[in-house]
């Protein structure tokens, strides 16, 4: 009993000592998203495009960026490009995470749009409107609401992920737990306090998705534009 109430004493030591940092996590990982949903969103629609060369430049950075693992990304950004415009290494941090998760936003808002039925875009143009209008007010608003929960689950992916910014001083949830280890080694109990956060952030943003998935879903869509 003794041994018991040393072992959770130990562990909640440190665990109030980790969370302190934890907002340092959120904060890399959120931004890092809001990033990755705008580059997601500019080079899904680009990937769509009628014009080639556009088409081209968005399927090139997707492939490149879904083709390079997100550690030598941050390296990248913060040794090569961050040493030649004297970069931050949180700003490269969230560049690293935020550029590699585009790429596979892009993919998503691809799908999303590509979901829609052609026949809608065939009825709007038929209206009078051009394909910027259609794609703005009939085809995106419905796509934001197919691709929500692919979305939100890579943030989950993204928030797991943006522990290797730990690996350029960054110091947040992983960091700390390094600090720690190195302080007062005791891995064990460190690294279980690390992963438990981590696993309450996420089953917590994984009941969030579940929710957004029945909100937000559609039903009857999926007819492809081959279909016409």
């Amino acid at each position: 009993m003794t041994w018991l109430v040393e072992q959770l004493g130990i562990l909640s030591k440190i665990f109030f000592y980790l969370i302190q940092v934890v907002h340092w996590t959120i904060l890399i990982s959120v931004l890092a998203y809001v990033l990755a949903m705008i580059l997601g969103l500019v080079f899904g629609v680009a990937r769509i495009s009628r014009n080639r060369t556009i088409r081209t430049l968005a399927g090139t950075y997707i492939n490149v960026l879904r083709g390079v693992p997100l550690l030598v990304l941050i390296f990248f950004f913060y040794f090569g490009l961050g040493k030649v415009v004297n970069m931050d290494r949180f700003v490269a941090g969230v560049l690293a995470v935020g550029v590699c998760y585009g790429a596979y936003m892009a993919e998503i808002f691809r799908s999303g749009i590509e979901a829609i039925d052609y026949g809608q875009h065939e009825a709007a143009m038929s209206l009078g409107m051009t394909r910027w209008q259609t794609l703005r007010h009939i085809i995106l608003p419905q796509s934001f609401r197919i691709v929500v929960a692919p979305a939100a689950n890579e943030f989950i992916a993204c928030l797991k992920d943006s522990s290797l910014v730990s690996i350029i001083g960054l110091r947040e949830l992983t960091r700390a737990g390094r600090e720690y280890t190195s302080q007062y080694f005791l891995d064990f109990h460190t690294w279980l306090v690390v992963g438990a956060i981590y696993l309450i952030m996420t089953l917590t943003l994984t009941r969030l998705v579940k929710r957004l998935e029945k909100k937000f879903a559609i039903h009857g869509y999926g007819a492809s534009r081959n279909d016409h």
